[in-house]
């Protein structure tokens, strides 16, 4: 009997954490990428040449590099400020998708998508660029 209950309440939590409307508050950059290889690339010279505590050292400052360098050529990608069903802002990282402040989304995990447009994964996809004008959607 226990475990049935069990069972049943970890569907019920489980169907409540589906994807639920949310709203785009505005669009802000994401550097995500840039941190990371900057931060790794800053771990292995900081570790070569100072040991672990230039490998502290040097994370820190491939961190602020791969982001400023990232930001500084124009390469962030997208995340938005999405209002939750609940009223909690998080920042959502979508480098694929675009949407308009005050759009309804659906997120699902750390997805979003058009709200009630199921989960296509061709829509909103950014195209490939036909002229130097596209080179970034």
């Amino acid at each position: 009997m226990k475990l049935l209950g069990t069972l049943a309440l970890s569907i019920s939590l489980l169907a409540a954490g589906g994807a639920q409307a949310d709203e785009v508050l505005s669009a802000t950059n994401d550097n995500t990428a840039g941190k990371a290889v900057g931060g790794l690339t800053g771990v292995m010279v900081g570790g070569a040449l100072g040991g672990p505590a230039g490998a502290l050292i040097g994370a820190g400052v491939g961190w602020l590099a791969g982001w400023g360098v990232q930001e500084g050529t124009g390469l962030s990608e997208n995340a938005y400020r999405v209002r939750t069903a609940s009223g909690d802002v998080q920042v959502v990282r979508s480098p694929n998708r675009h949407f308009a402040a005050g759009e309804q989304v659906d997120r699902e995990g750390g997805r979003l998508y058009a709200s009630g447009a199921g989960k296509d994964p061709a829509r909103d996809l950014c195209q490939a660029p036909t002229g130097p004008d596209d080179a970034k959607c």
